[in-house]
């Protein structure tokens, strides 16, 4: 299995990282892609993927929650150095999120689409973060639209119409720990989107999936929301994890 979405890098993990990706690895999760957030958490990101060359991979991006007024474009110039340095997989987590600040809606629309640019420039997919932005989200990738333009809708918690525009665009969706939730909704129509359009992911430490929701999630969790979608689409666990690894493999090139 691989985990698409996972800050192995935050401080949440810094009493046991090592047990908690030895906890994974042992699950039988080859792969962990890592996020980026801001400035402030590359060097930790970095550092933990040279420590698991080949097992763990960082992406680059500006967060939408950091896009702030003082510092925005700053640290733009910093992804930007970043991608020009080295190959990334993918160019994430980006997007809008207007659940804790709608006032810089128009700066992350900004910084989102400049993440974008530079993804059809390198042929990168982007990880979009999008919450209670849907409809702000689509307008840019709309606006935006292009062949090479792809990625994934992390943690999709939106509803079949949504998407289905989503998968409209070139995009699949990252399905994680609120498919296990009573009110999470999407467990409701999930069967109608073809296995093909999926990959598993964490978020963790957020996100975690029942039984240990509440708490903090962890990559080794990723079985339960693979166990999740053999309910929803009748499949074997082998198969779930079949298909959702190819995915993962066909959307990110860990090299060059």
């Amino acid at each position: 299995m691989i985990d698409t979405h996972t800050h192995l890098y935050a401080e949440e993990f810094d009493e046991d990282r090592k047990e908690a990706i030895q906890r994974a690895l042992d699950k039988g999760i080859t792969e962990f892609y890592l996020p980026a957030i801001d400035s402030e958490s590359h060097g930790k990101m970095l550092e933990l993927e040279a420590e698991y060359p080949g097992q763990i991979f960082s992406m680059m991006g500006l967060h939408p929650c950091y896009v702030k007024p003082e510092s925005w474009e700053k640290e733009l110039e910093i992804v930007k150095s970043y991608l020009d340095q080295r190959y990334f997989p993918a160019i994430g987590e980006i997007g809008i999120d207007l659940y804790w600040d709608k006032t810089t809606l128009d700066i992350q629309v900004k910084a989102f689409e400049q993440q974008i640019d530079w993804a059809i420039e390198k042929d990168l997919p982007i990880v979009i973060h999008t919450r209670e932005s849907f409809d702000e989200t689509f307008e840019v990738l709309e606006r935006k639209k292009h062949l090479k333009l792809r990625g994934i809708f992390h943690c999709f918690s939106g509803n079949l119409e949504q998407a289905q525009h989503a998968m409209d665009l070139n995009f699949i969706l990252g399905i994680g720990g609120v498919v296990t939730f009573k009110n999470g909704k999407i467990d409701q129509f999930l069967s109608e989107i073809p296995l093909d359009k999926i990959v598993l992911e964490t978020d963790s430490p957020y996100l975690a999936p029942v039984p240990h929701r509440g708490k903090r999630n962890e990559s080794s969790y990723l079985d339960l929301v693979a166990g999740k979608l053999v309910n929803i689409y009748g499949k074997d666990f082998s198969e779930i994890d079949r298909i959702t690894t190819e995915n993962a493999r066909n959307l990110f090139k860990t090299e060059v």
